[in-house]
């Protein structure tokens, strides 16, 4: 094969790549709106508590912390005004080396107590357990440093009820959360899993750990976040459930079966990305026990979190998600083209290997190769447009259409200019900022192939009220 045709393979190969990486996309936006539309005839949320008040499933919510002395007590505060029948709020201390404990202490007055504790997962030693006496509901559990799957773990060794809810200490739900999130254990007992959306508080009104008014932040890495946010939680994870292969449900809100992941072993505590590989992994235990089960998503159960606002700690991010997904796939390879895999197996799994696991090589080296060809005069002008069309119009297209329906949906954003500044962040970041996280996803995937060491970063935290 002459050079040349080596250089036109090459740029068939990318532009064919972008077509259907995008196309994926907007194919999982489609399955997503008519999943939208179904699930807003069916809801009526106020006539939820009335329906359900009898029928709810008390919940355990884990919330492990480590270093959280800023935002813990915020956080509990807002779990506890949770509007929910029965559910208990388990904070484990993950070995804090700040005043995380203390603040938990003094601000809802814990006092140990001697408690039975069963260890059906493996952690690290519980130093000691801890009740509030103003609170009835709320314990906590004091515990040496293992990192945040070792604290969901032993949260689970001490949950008492059937359904264990993981939430981020630095993350607040809104009060109807709870009630929502539940809603598929009831309709279908087959349900193991299900996720909630996460939304960013920057630029929000906070009081009392409770987002009191939506607002949209000043930062520009914040803004892009925001419809980022959008377009992978609202249509990215809702279309793959009527396929019932959703592979994600983020650490931050997620709602399990307990005995289902105690059986699956737990969290393991020695991958970065413990929620997404708890999750393929039950997709890949289930299946291949033959086993009717439901992994599913619903949008409106709302979690809000801090968005990083400055580079560093934004890429810091992005490569530990990047190395928490090759981890939970390449940990559970068996499941792909399994003879029992299924949609999971047969479409999402390979969906993510190739277009979000390697996805940055072919989405670097695409961008690269294409400039090079074009400044070299190997590549026409018109060959050129064509490849930004499909690499760039299409991820606009993605973008706008993603933001219009969840305004059409669930109008988060009161305002106008609210709406048209987010518009205008949906164009724009496909001119700079997507290419950005593809370089920083690029760096952590080869971080994971080099070996070098998984951590957790530290988050530079901001007061958001």
């Amino acid at each position: 094969m002459s050079q040349q045709q080596i250089i036109l393979a090459a740029e068939w190969f990318f532009f064919v790549y972008f077509f259907f990486l995008n196309s994926g996309y907007l194919l999982l936006n489609f399955l997503a709106s008519f999943r939208l539309g179904d699930y807003l005839e069916s809801r009526d949320i106020t006539s939820l508590p009335q329906v359900y008040t009898d029928l709810e499933l008390p919940i355990s919510i884990l919330v492990p912390a480590f270093n959280e002395a800023l935002t813990i007590e915020d956080s509990v505060r807002s779990l506890l005004q949770l509007r929910y029948s029965e559910f208990e709020v388990i904070v484990i201390n993950d070995g804090s080396s700040d005043d995380t404990l203390e603040v938990l202490k003094q601000a809802f007055g814990l006092k140990k107590i001697p408690e039975a504790y069963r260890v059906r997962l493996a952690t690290q030693p519980v130093l000691a357990i801890y009740r509030s006496l103003q609170y009835p509901n709320l314990r906590v559990l004091d515990k040496e440093n293992g990192g945040k799957a070792d604290s969901l773990n032993a949260g689970i060794n001490a949950a008492r009820y059937p359904l264990f809810c993981g939430v981020d200490a630095d993350s607040m739900l809104h009060p109807e959360s709870i009630r929502l999130l539940v809603r598929p254990f009831l309709e279908d007992p087959r349900t193991v899993a299900c996720g909630g959306t996460v939304r960013l508080a920057n630029g929000c009104e906070i009081k009392g750990g409770v987002v009191q008014r939506t607002g949209l932040p000043a930062n520009l890495l914040a803004l892009f976040q925001i419809v980022e946010y959008l377009r992978a939680f609202l249509f990215g994870r809702l279309g793959w459930v009527p396929l019932n292969a959703l592979l994600i449900i983020s650490g931050a809100f997620g709602l399990f079966h307990k005995e289902t992941v105690v059986r699956a072993g737990g969290y393991r505590p020695d991958v970065v990305g413990e929620d997404m590989e708890l999750v393929v992994r039950l997709h890949r235990t289930l299946r291949r026990e033959g086993r009717p089960y439901r992994i599913t998503f619903v949008p409106d159960p709302v979690c809000w979190t801090e968005a990083p606002v400055d580079l560093a700690t934004l890429k810091n991010q992005r490569v530990r998600w990047q190395r928490g997904l090759g981890e939970s796939l390449s940990l559970n390879w068996s499941l792909m083209f399994s003879r029992r895999g299924g949609l999971p197996g047969w479409f999402a799994f390979p969906f993510m290997v190739f277009l979000e696991w390697w996805g940055p090589i072919f989405e670097v080296g695409g961008y690269v190769f294409m400039l090079w060809a074009y400044v070299v005069g190997i590549l026409s002008p018109e060959a050129m447009i064509a490849f930004l069309l499909v690499a760039i119009g299409m991820g606009v297209l993605l973008s706008t259409s993603s933001l219009l329906l969840e305004e059409r949906s669930f109008h988060i954003y009161p305002k106008s200019r609210q709406t048209v500044l987010l518009l205008g962040v949906a164009i724009l970041e496909n001119f700079g900022y997507r290419q950005l996280m593809a370089l920083f996803r690029l760096y952590g995937l080869l971080q994971s192939l080099f070996g070098a060491k998984s951590r957790w970063g530290s988050m530079r935290r901001r007061t958001l009220g």
